[in-house]
């Protein structure tokens, strides 16, 4: 029997496996797209009209899983693009906002904000380093938003930034000229294991379209939600893009080894009513961070599928390594998400967080009425979701009226039951106060776990009638 052994070994060193079995068992790629001020209500499989229209990602929604309650870490740009690459919850890295935390009307501020980082730093070990360590071909083509490189925080192949604005709109917001280029990296390494970032700078203001794609929108009837045929206009061609996307994935016949994710970094702008979800982009009520996702993962995610945990953008990084049959040394603040993926079970964490101890400048629709009042979208707050329910620590009052003692009378906590008012309408914390001070201590302990910094010094500057006297001075002139 010796020599048939031996004669059967001989083949199998000599006839390689067919195509489709090398597939199987080769990590799968990984094509992230991540869109920009796109909201929850933006995409036409969550819209209750026929304004929106997103052919490709409704058919990616068909062919996959979406998370109804799919959340960005946090409601600004930089922030949530840090806490995504990173892994981790703002308090580890300190990236709160884009520029500033103290954005708005000084003498409004009742506190002296937490300072902010601009920017995720080439010392965080990013979900691409760790994958091109896993022997990922790494490329990223869009926008990136922080000082250092890219290619010091993981990716192999980061073309120079491609333009946000482009006066001729044939591309708009890069739109093409990054798909194109998406497209070619996915045909160079194609043979191996890769990882595809790609960040678009649409829907960002100032919104821009092909003229074709405009005048489409321009014959609708006026949309509900208030958005401007421009608006339409712009969402449809950044599908469009996506689609291009997806294409040219089915013909390099990479479609079934590929896990293809989609969401946004944070909540859309005012152009876009995202009733009934409260707020929008840069605050931390439902329509400020609340996002359309979709995974796509042929032979794990059921087609047509829906999910309605709660889940965030931090825990892509690990479910990006679980998908590679990797680990890190990391601390990581997300967890993969491979159960919800698979059906075989719940994740192991009870809640999710969002911290931002600085403040944004303008109100949001259907803000606080102090925040409405004094010109801002969000003031320092920390805010849990656990469950069904969902609380919001204003450390304003927390710190300089009475804290937990006086809770009573000090709005420091609102309490929304979002299973039964996801418009955060019903504020809950005066009667439902045993899981309000659930909900509370474990916000407070998650703040002590992650020694999150928080703001404590009352704002030497700080004068609530300083717009009402500029006004009189004015007027006495």
């Amino acid at each position: 029997m010796k020599p048939i052994v031996s004669l059967l070994a001989a083949l199998v060193v000599v006839f390689p496996l067919p195509h489709h079995a090398q597939e199987s068992q080769r990590p799968p790629n990984i094509v992230f797209i991540f869109a920009d001020d796109l909201g929850w209500n933006d995409v036409g499989y969550n819209d209750e009209g026929d304004f929106i229209e997103t052919p490709n990602l409704d058919q990616l929604a068909k062919e996959g899983m979406v998370f109804t309650q799919g959340y960005a870490a946090m409601g600004n740009c930089i922030p949530s693009r840090a806490c995504l690459l990173s892994g981790k919850y703002t308090p580890r890295h300190d990236v709160y906002a884009v520029g500033d935390t103290s954005r708005g009307p000084k003498a409004q501020m009742r506190l002296v904000p937490i300072p902010n980082v601009n920017g995720l730093k080439g010392s965080y070990v990013t979900f691409a380093d760790e994958l091109k360590a896993a022997g990922y071909a790494t490329g990223i083509f869009g926008k990136w938003h922080f000082a250092d490189h890219p290619k010091e925080l993981g990716f192999d192949v980061a073309p120079d930034a491609f333009p946000s604005k482009n006066k001729a709109v044939e591309d708009p917001k890069g739109i093409y000229s990054m798909t194109k280029a998406a497209c070619e990296f996915m045909e160079q390494h194609k043979d191996k294991p890769f990882l595809l970032y790609v960040p678009h700078h649409a829907i960002h203001t100032p919104l821009q379209a092909r003229k074709e794609t405009l005048a489409r929108f321009e014959t609708k009837k006026a949309d509900a939600r208030g958005r401007s045929a421009l608006y339409a206009a712009s969402v449809y061609d950044l599908d469009d893009g996506i689609g291009q996307l997806m294409k040219k994935l089915k013909d390099l016949g990479l479609e079934k080894n590929t896990m293809v994710v989609f969401t946004s970094d944070n909540g859309a702008t005012q152009q876009s009513s995202q009733e009934p979800l409260r707020g929008s982009k840069g605050g931390y009520y439902e329509g400020g961070i609340r996002e359309p996702m979709i995974v796509r993962w042929p032979g794990i995610t059921p087609p047509g599928s829906t999910c309605a945990t709660p889940v965030i953008n931090i825990d892509l990084f690990p479910t990006f390594l679980a998908a590679a049959k990797t680990t890190s040394k990391e601390l990581l603040d997300g967890e993969a998400l491979m159960p919800l993926l698979t059906g075989k079970g719940p994740l192991q964490r009870q809640a999710i967080f969002w911290h931002f101890p600085g403040y944004i400048d303008n109100p949001v629709n259907r803000g606080r009425e102090l925040d409405v009042r004094t010109g801002f979208r969000s003031r320092p707050v920390t805010v849990i979701r656990k469950g069904g329910w969902k609380l919001h620590l204003f450390h304003e009052e927390w710190q300089l009226d009475g804290g937990r003692e006086k809770l009573a009378t000090n709005h420091a906590v609102e309490l929304y039951h979002l299973s039964e008012d996801p418009g955060e309408r019903h504020d809950l914390a005066t009667t439902k106060t045993e899981k309000r001070d659930e909900l509370l201590d474990d916000l407070l302990a998650w703040q002590k776990n992650t020694k999150a910094k928080l703001p404590s010094v009352p704002n030497p500057d700080y004068n609530p009638q300083a717009k009402e006297e500029k006004a009189k001075k004015k007027k006495n002139k």
